[in-house]
């Protein structure tokens, strides 16, 4: 999946770590959604949304070729 997390963290300059606190996680887990290496709870994707006040759909996009599971 992928996602605009890199991307709107920066614009906000916000480190990972300060991320993480605002949503509850590890500064590890920001960086796996962020490099695609892990996809997030439907509650994680939420807070996410919800620190960058914006939809999830903003946030994260199906790769292409990829069949939802």
């Amino acid at each position: 999946m992928k996602n605009r997390l890199r991307v709107l963290r920066a614009e906000r300059s916000w480190t990972q770590a300060d991320l993480a606190s605002q949503v509850g996680v590890s500064r590890q887990t920001i960086h796996a959604i962020e490099a695609g290496k892990y996809d997030p709870s439907l509650p994680l994707a939420f807070s996410l949304a919800a620190a960058f006040g914006c939809a999830i759909e903003e946030l994260f996009q199906p790769d292409p070729g990829s069949r939802p599971t």
